[in-house]
This record gives C-alpha cells, structure tokens and sequence, in this order.
C-alpha cells in the first residue's frame, strides 16, 4: 500500500509542468502587429497575401509591412479611393492582382503608398472612370494588365493622361474588343504589347507609323485571335509584318478570318498581289463591293425602260407584224391539212396505182 502511495505521488510531480506547457495551445494569441489579415491567408509566408472571394467592400487594412504579393480576387471593391492601399505605407509590394473585383472607377492617388509595385493586374472589372493620377505614386510601375477590363465604356481618352507619366515596358490590353491600335496608350519606352482576342481586322498604314516612332522601334505586339480580313486593305500590315516579323511573336500563327475563300489561311503564306479588293482602300469593307451591284441594277433598269419605250412607240407596227405572221401560219396549217387531205382519200390512192385504166 506504501508503495502504490510512492508511486502516484511520483507520477503526479509532472502533472503541474505538463499544464504549464500545453497553455499557450490552449489560449489564442493576439494578432500580432502587421500579421495576415483576418479576411485572407497567407502562402508561406506574410510576404505573400491571397484574399479570394471574401466579398470585401475595401481592401483589409491590417496587411503585414513585409508583403511583396498581394492578390485580391472576386470581391467588390467598386471603387478604388486615394490611397485605398496606405492605411499604413507597404514599403515591399511588388505585385498588386486585383481581378474580378467589380472596379468601376479609380481616383486620383489610389496606389499612394506602394512605391515599389511593379506589376498591376486590373484585368475583368467593368471600368468606367480613370482619374488622371490614377497611378500617380508608382514610378516603377513596369507592367500594367487590362485584359477585359475596357468593356463596360470607350477609355482609351481617359487612359492615356493617366498612362503618361508611367514608365511602362509591358501592357496588357487582350480582350477588349479593340477595332484599332491603341496609339494614345503606348507610352515611349513600352516593349511589349498585348493586343490578342481583340476585334481588328488590320493595322492600317497611319498606325504601322506610330510603331516606327522613336520610342516604339523596340515594341513587340501579339496579335492573335484577332479577326484579319485578307483583303487589297490588308497589303500595307502584310508588308510590314514580313519585314518586321521579328516584332510580333505570334506571326506564324496569324490567320485570315476573311474573306471565305482565304478564311484559315496563313498570313505569311499570303501574296500581297494575290489579295483581292473587296474593300475600299479606306477600309471600310464591302463599299466597292454594293456600289457595283447598285450600278449593275441601274443599268439594267436603263435598259428595261428603253425596250419598253420601243415596244410602246412601235405598237402598231408590231400589231401589224403579229397579224402577217398570223395568217401567214394559218395559210402553211392549211396547206399542210389538204395535202394530208388528199393523201389519205382512197381514190386517189387507186387512180395512182392503176395508171392505164
């Protein structure tokens, strides 16, 4: 019995220490200063923050200072206000997504205090307004992603004093339904341009010179799933692309949308003397084409009204003419009857076959 006694007392001299050690498991800790937002995770580490279809109103304010990635995806942020991202400077932020977010308008200084972001994503929100600082406070914002993102409203007039100050080297416009190079978004010094998935048929000879321009010389352009119509209008970016094709990285894969007989057909297999002009040289499709059938109409309708000014004018003559030409059948019918007539009469079949009689 003393020594089951011995025994428990022994084994209970750790109990308190063990309690003592699982406590800080059992109560939560504060969030520290700068942890990962309560409304996101955490990759890793807090230098990466994803925050993905937490219907947030406005982007979580309690970010870690050290964060490089920050991915905001599926909320409704609708509005982007001056420094929407500084409740405390983010010193690190490199990379800022913020797609399917329903951005609608950008204000003046939203990226105030993310002075080294480098990459923006704003790519499927519905813009609607971009301020003329919208990006005022990122000078070393280097690419800049709009794919699906001009949709909701014509902003190349907007974009363009906002994109101004901007040093970009590559810009992301897939998607947007472009019928024409954007020449007032391309600042000097852009090296690659995204234009695929758009609704361009060409690039006309005025925007292949604004890509010879001295700040342009070295841009690259993607331009596939554009909708190319082989036409003569097409024979400037056919040269051009021949002789430049080192600029567009898609090139090979290039093909004719249009007209049928050319549709799937390899730009670069294309002859510039081989394209027919089923467009005017201005570019607008299938002009030539109407005004030569409305004129063919009209000449045919001239010479209708000419062949029935004939026929009025010479009535009697052609009633006399079909009179004559009446009667002279009747005469031949009649003819043609009696000498059937007289063939089949039996008498003078008889008389014919006795001649002496």
């Amino acid at each position: 019995m003393a020594r089951r006694q011995e025994r428990a007392a022994g084994s209970g001299g750790w109990l308190p220490w063990l309690g003592f050690a699982l406590l800080p498991l059992a109560v939560p800790p504060a969030a520290a200063p700068g942890g990962c937002p309560s409304a996101c995770y955490c990759v890793a580490t807090p230098e990466l923050v994803q925050c993905r279809y937490e219907r947030l109103e406005e982007p979580p304010r309690e970010l870690p200072v050290t964060v490089h990635n920050l991915s905001i995806v599926g909320s409704n942020l609708s509005v982007l206000h001056p420094a929407a991202f500084a409740a405390r400077p983010l010193p690190d932020l490199r990379l800022l997504r913020l797609r399917h977010n329903n951005i609608q308008a950008i204000e003046d200084m939203a990226l105030q205090g993310l002075p080294a972001l480098r990459t923006l994503d704003l790519s499927h929100n519905p813009l609607l307004s971009v301020a003329a600082g919208a990006f005022a406070g990122v000078p070393l914002l280097r690419t800049l992603q709009l794919n699906q993102a001009l949709l909701a409203a014509p902003l190349e007039e907007q974009l363009a004093p906002a994109l101004r100050n901007l040093s970009l080297r590559r810009l992301e416009l897939a998607g947007n339904g472009l019928r024409a190079l954007p020449a007032a978004l391309l600042p000097a010094g852009l090296e690659e341009l995204d234009l695929r998935n758009n609704s361009l048929q060409r690039l006309a000879a005025a925007e292949l010179r604004s890509l010879e321009a001295p700040g342009l010389r070295g841009l690259r352009l993607t331009l596939g799933a554009n909708p190319l119509s082989c036409d003569c209008a097409l024979r400037p970016f056919l040269a051009w692309l021949r002789a430049a094709a080192a600029r567009v990285p898609d090139a090979r894969g290039l093909r004719c949308a249009g007209p049928p007989p050319l549709r799937g057909t390899t730009l670069l297999r294309l002859r510039p003397e081989g394209l027919a002009c089923a467009a005017a040289e201005g570019g607008e499709p299938g002009r030539l084409e109407t005004a030569s059938y409305v004129f063919f109409g009209i000449v045919l309708a001239l010479i209708g009204i000419v062949f029935l000014m004939v026929l009025y004018l010479n009535r009697r003559g052609i009633k006399r003419w079909l009179h004559n030409l009446r009667e002279a059948c009747r005469d031949q019918m009649e003819g043609y009857h009696y000498r059937y007539e007289q063939d089949a009469d039996p008498r003078c079949t008889s008389a014919i076959g006795t001649p002496g009689l």
